[in-house]
């Protein structure tokens, strides 16, 4: 496994998704990982626009540069320095074939000769990790007692693709020095509405009563405990048997919010709340912080070094509705409409790092990156959690944007290198880097990333 004294830094890692920000409902459809998702499953993969504020200013990042040739010298030792101790990952996302494989059904070889492509090539733009999405639907990239085979590997549920498919990744990442985090959406069940169209010998098939239906997909229900459970055993079958670097989950708890539609679980709060006074919000926030502390404890309990982390939605809380809050004014937040108490869980000491996905830009006005990055790191400083950045590559294209700016992330990067508690970077999305929207994965090479992090030794 990867030697982490080396690397000079706790591994950690931190998917992927856009956002919606505007308390406009007509543009719902591009919340989250649905225009990703959605989009990509009708073919409609016109995903890198910024839908808000699209004529909203660009700041730059001015580098600062010393008047003498010692003081040079200096800063561009620390440059290096900074090099040596970050980590850069990216998201590698299977669902809807969008980064790996590339669609179904493909053969074992061509499936192995594609992930070492693609693994070459973020080698190449400078990357240290990857972080893959091995249960996308309660399905699996490797042979589980707790899923089907997925169908993203030979088109048929439950299909045996004739490997070890997690297996083939770990080694061919390990070779490269490279950090494997395996990336898990715990609760969803599938992006299709019907329960029939599962594997008959699906756990959700046998446990009915612990899946809910909601916005045309299938959920395991956070507010069951034996589903929680479930969902942590899902998990720690892999931590068991794996040689992973990482525990990572992205910001899927409870689903985002379909307009006017609420979460159909009045009959479990009446029947499991903790107490009288238990509001169905403080409820759901509940279920799952005790998800996320047994999660924790449980992977460490079988192997410490693993880490776990989480990228969560890039808000937590609006200033507006909680002094605490950042000073931005998102529609959605991970609090009030995910249930995820992000704070809660750094506060407590639960998570080994925290990856926001901050896919927005600098001088955006309903959410300012340099502010939500500060933000962050104020909430981290003094504790142990690992503060990254998760970025929006997949935004990065040609146009009077924002984000037809070449330099915006470059300027990202640099502006959190300024920041102590940032540790490195994440970018969403594999082939977002790899098709060098705008040069973006040369600027990596040949910049950013041009003094190469120190090669970690492997045991």
């Amino acid at each position: 496994m990867i030697n982490k004294n080396v690397l000079g830094r706790v591994c950690v890692i931190g998917i992927a998704t856009t956002l919606l920000l505007q308390n406009n409902y007509s543009d719902y459809s591009l919340l989250k990982n649905k225009p990703i998702e959605v989009q990509a499953a009708s073919n409609v993969l016109n995903i890198n626009k910024d839908k808000h504020n699209v004529n909203a200013g660009n700041e730059s990042i001015p580098n600062v540069t010393s008047s003498t040739e010692d003081e040079k010298q200096i800063e561009t030792n620390s440059n290096v320095e900074i090099a040596n101790q970050e980590f850069r990952s990216t998201w590698i996302s299977t669902v809807y074939n969008l980064d790996w494989p590339s669609k179904k059904g493909l053969s074992i070889e061509d499936q192995k000769q594609e992930f070492i492509s693609l693994l070459d090539g973020l080698q190449k733009a400078g990357l240290n990790s990857v972080i893959v999405q091995i249960k996308p639907s309660a399905d699996s990239f490797y042979p589980s007692t707790y899923g089907p085979w997925s169908e993203y590997l030979t088109g048929i549920q439950g299909q045996d693709p004739g490997y070890n498919p997690l297996a083939f990744m770990i080694e061919e990442t390990h070779k490269r020095n490279m950090e494997f985090h395996a990336w898990f959406n715990p609760y969803r069940v599938s992006v299709k509405g019907d329960i029939e169209a599962l594997t008959e010998d699906h756990p959700a098939r046998k446990n009915p009563n612990w899946v809910v239906s909601y916005g045309g997909k299938l959920y395991y229900n956070p507010g069951i405990p034996e589903a929680r459970q479930f969902v942590i055993d899902s998990i720690l079958e892999v931590v068991k048997n794996y040689n992973i670097d990482g525990v990572h989950l992205d910001d899927y708890f409870y689903p985002y919010p379909e307009k006017g539609i609420d979460f159909p679980d009045d009959y479990l709060y009446k029947t499991y709340k903790r107490s009288a006074n238990e509001t169905k919000e403080e409820w759901r926030r509940n279920n799952i912080n005790d998800f996320i502390k047994n999660l924790y404890q449980s992977i460490k309990n079988e192997k410490t070094d693993v880490e776990f982390g989480v990228s969560p939605f890039g808000i937590w809380r609006n200033k507006v509705d909680d002094p605490k809050g950042s000073d931005t004014r998102g529609g959605v937040t991970s609090y009030d409409s995910l249930y995820a108490d992000t704070k809660y869980w750094i506060e407590n000491e639960w998570l080994d790092y925290i990856a926001p996905q901050i896919y927005w830009h600098f001088g955006y006005d309903r959410a300012e990156y340099g502010h939500l990055v500060n933000w962050w790191a104020d909430l981290v400083k003094d504790k142990k959690t690992n503060l990254y950045i998760g970025h929006a590559a997949y935004k990065v294209e040609e146009g009077d944007t924002p984000w037809g700016n070449p330099l915006e992330i470059s300027n990202q990067i640099e502006y959190n290198r300024g920041i102590p508690e940032v540790k490195g970077s994440i970018f969403f999305r594999a082939k977002s880097i790899i098709n060098n929207p705008l040069g973006l994965m040369d600027k990596l090479e040949n910049e950013i990333y041009k003094e190469k992090a120190k090669t970690p030794t492997m045991q």
